[in-house]
């Protein structure tokens, strides 16, 4: 889901495929709402028709499902980051090179993740564990991962206005982000 996440983030291309077109729309739709507070403006379609296969070679950036009978057709793609549902598995190609979090949130996230995925495992360890572990329900295990990412976000995009350049020499104020900060 990491790899995922960061390959939207950074903007390239994501197939999605399944036997289940509600699976594919639920990973699509899933994808987008771990980016709030962004919002993704490229290509979006969470069931690409068979008629329309040839909009995986488009050149921008898009996040796409497909159905898995037509995998043969994906296979020719080599800039495409491919995550097989049904078998669980994301397929990165040699020639894309996807920029992960830096190290410290990286490691951060993955360890809120796999606490809320699965809480057992903060207390595995323990020569006494407590007697009952609460499993979250689906509501707020949902509410849990949303908020390991605003987190996330939080972290990155602090000292955000640091970066903030205000040119004064229009009749009203314009704010641009200094790129080299």
């Amino acid at each position: 889901v990491l790899y995922l996440f960061c390959a939207a983030l950074t903007e390239h291309k994501i197939l999605f495929l399944s036997s289940s077109y509600q699976r594919l729309t639920d990973a699509c739709r899933a994808l987008l709402a771990l980016m709030f507070p962004l919002k993704y403006s490229f290509t979006y379609v969470p069931i690409l028709p068979a008629q329309l296969l040839e909009v995986l070679s488009t050149p921008t950036p898009f996040i796409i499902g497909v159905h898995s009978i037509f995998q043969l057709e994906t296979q020719e793609l080599l800039d495409v980051v491919i995550a097989d549902l049904d078998g669980g598995t994301v397929n990165v190609p040699e020639c894309v090179h996807i920029s992960l979090l830096p190290e410290p949130l990286l490691q951060q996230t993955r360890e809120a993740l796999s606490m809320v995925l699965d809480p057992e495992l903060e207390v595995a360890d323990l020569a006494f564990p407590p007697s009952t572990i609460s499993a979250s329900s689906l509501k707020m295990q949902d509410k849990e991962i949303r908020a390991v990412f605003l987190r996330l976000f939080a972290q990155l995009l602090q000292g955000y206005r640091w970066c903030l350049h205000i040119i004064r020499i229009h009749p009203e104020p314009v704010i641009r982000f200094h790129k080299v900060r």
